[in-house]
């Protein structure tokens, strides 16, 4: 399949905004009414394939727990196998683990040690690329597997928080942008 351009500016009269969740001064982007529109969910879908369609992707990673709704969709559409990135003590086999810094602590993820092999080409998707601190411990993950990382896929990117800064040189693609 060649690759297409979907104009995806529509998808955000879908996506409900809710202030002040989960604190005060936040403006929430809730794509669960994204999600429930059935044409809506599948131009999503059908947007980021396309986009990595020529890619020769292996696997598409889903980190949990949103990334768990856009990852196997695309992982079908793409003719590739999908691993779940999981918090800690939810895989039950053997595992790699990154810890990771947050606002106020720390949080880890984790991964099968067998999910990747040395060399296969990996799309990681989640639904939004804020700061990008969770992205980059699943980068890390992948990269002590051996996975060569071939995208960054989000539904939804917050520009003004420069989470993209964080990825130079990887291609980050995103679906929704917004600016403030």
């Amino acid at each position: 399949m060649s690759q297409m351009h979907i104009d995806c500016e529509p998808l955000k009269k879908l996506i409900r905004t809710v202030p002040d969740f989960p604190k005060p001064g936040i403006l929430f982007y809730d794509i669960t009414t994204l999600l429930k529109d059935k044409s809506g969910f599948a131009m999503l879908i059908d947007a980021l394939a396309a986009h990595y369609f020529e890619k020769d992707i292996d696997l598409v990673l889903g980190i949990e727990a949103r990334g768990f709704i856009f990852g196997p969709a695309l992982a079908y559409r793409l003719n590739a196998g999908f691993v779940p990135v999981r918090k800690p003590k939810k895989l039950p086999a053997k595992t790699a683990r990154v810890t990771y810094d947050l606002e106020y602590g720390t949080d880890a993820l984790e991964i099968h040690l067998d999910a990747i092999e040395s060399g296969q080409r990996v799309v990681i998707v989640d639904d939004l690329l804020a700061t990008g601190g969770t992205m980059e411990a699943t980068l890390k993950l992948v990269r002590q597997l051996g996975g060569e990382i071939a995208g960054l896929a989000f539904a939804v990117e917050l520009d003004f928080l420069k989470g993209r800064e964080r990825f130079e040189g990887l291609d980050v693609f995103s679906l929704l942008h917004y600016n403030e």
